[in-house]
């Protein structure tokens, strides 16, 4: 009988045991789901800084609809307001803002960054490289993306792809551009490894954010400015500042833009806010493409039947002649820092593969659908 009795209070004292393990997970799991019930209901504000003026056709217009379709996913819970160029940080400190907190988001491009991390200038566009869609190719599915944010990794920022113009313009000049020796002494606006290749072969090369560019070419400040094609140059007004407009884009084949996020800022986001940041800024990405491939050929045709611009293409010898200076450029710059090196070697291999089937697919294509118009 008195075993019995032990028995049963041992069994009743393990029931009880168990009784409040189960209450305690349960109170554990209620506060965790609580938790994570008010974390998705909390709402956020960010502040996003750009290069560029307050809502500018292409470039200006980009972070102002990231920012309406982040708010539209999430229902209201992130909310992002946009900054043009000097409204809260000049244009060319949005990477310090975002990386000290002044503002969580940046939209700028990376070759502004140069002289942080020299890689960085690849990630916008190299000389006689990539387009946009080999570009594109790199970022997502050639490793290109990966080795981006290993970049920006000790600055606390995560970099997404945000947008592209295509291949560019190569520039406005008040002289008259007939040989390489033309070049010589030419004060430019033109950043990146642009500018460097401008440098090589004798220019200055300038930098200037895309608000100084009219007053300076006219001015006389400058000589010569690169800025992205004829859907912003005609919404600046360059015609009216430089007689001749030269192509093609040989400095950006494929001008990639960037959106910048503070990391610590972006870990505080619940999951679903981080994917909708990534997900609205692929779409970005690919609008702008688009709006510029829709946009240049109108506002081309409206510099030249509306404003009578002469546009022509650089002579051969000066194509050829920065195709050269671009090489050497390259070479030195991944011979002095082992990061450029390492990003331009990733970007080489990449643009080697995809040059193969392009030179058999888009570029024949392009030829023979030339060949058939009058």
């Amino acid at each position: 009988m008195f075993t019995k009795q032990i028995r049963f209070n041992l069994t009743f004292l393990g029931f009880i045991a168990v009784l409040g393990l189960s209450l305690i997970l349960q109170g554990c799991g209620k506060e965790q789901v609580d938790t994570q019930g008010a974390q998705s209901q909390q709402q956020y504000e960010w502040k996003l800084v750009t290069s560029w003026p307050k809502n500018f056709p292409g470039l200006g217009k980009a972070p102002e609809t990231f920012a309406k379709e982040v708010e539209r996913m999430s229902g209201g819970r992130l909310k992002i307001k946009v900054y043009g160029d000097g409204e809260l940080v000049p244009g060319f400190e949005v990477f310090d803002a975002v990386a000290g907190g002044t503002a969580q988001m940046g939209h700028a491009a990376a070759y502004y960054w140069k002289g942080k991390a020299p890689a960085a200038q690849i990630f916008t566009a190299i000389p006689f490289g990539m387009n946009a869609q080999e570009m594109n190719g790199w970022f997502y599915y050639g490793g290109g993306l990966a080795l981006w944010r290993e970049v920006y990794e000790p600055f606390g920022l995560i970099p997404f792809p945000g947008g592209n113009t295509g291949v560019q313009m190569a520039g406005w000049f008040k002289k008259e551009i007939t040989s390489l020796d033309d070049m010589k002494g030419l004060k430019m606006r033109i950043p990146g490894l642009g500018g460097e290749v401008l440098k090589k072969v004798g220019g200055i090369p300038v930098a200037l954010t895309g608000g100084d560019l009219f007053t300076s070419l006219q001015s006389g400040a400058i000589d010569a400015t690169e800025w992205v094609g004829p859907y912003n140059d005609l919404a600046f007004g360059l015609y009216k500042a430089a007689d001749y407009y030269y192509y093609s884009g040989w400095h950006e084949p494929g001008a990639a833009l960037e959106f910048i996020v503070n990391k610590a800022a972006f870990e505080t986001l619940p999951q679903d806010l981080q994917a909708i940041i990534e997900v609205a800024t692929q779409a970005v990405n690919q609008d702008m493409l688009a709006e510029y491939t829709a946009r240049n050929n109108e506002a081309m045709q409206t510099l030249v039947n509306k404003h009578g611009v002469n546009m022509q293409p650089l002579p051969n010898d000066v194509m050829q002649g920065l195709r050269k200076a671009s090489l050497e450029v390259m070479q030195e710059q991944a011979a002095a820092d082992p990061m450029f090196k390492k990003v331009y070697e990733s970007y080489m291999a990449f643009q080697t593969k995809v040059a193969q089937y392009h030179k058999i697919s888009e570029f024949e294509y392009y030829k023979n659908r030339a060949s058939e118009q009058p």
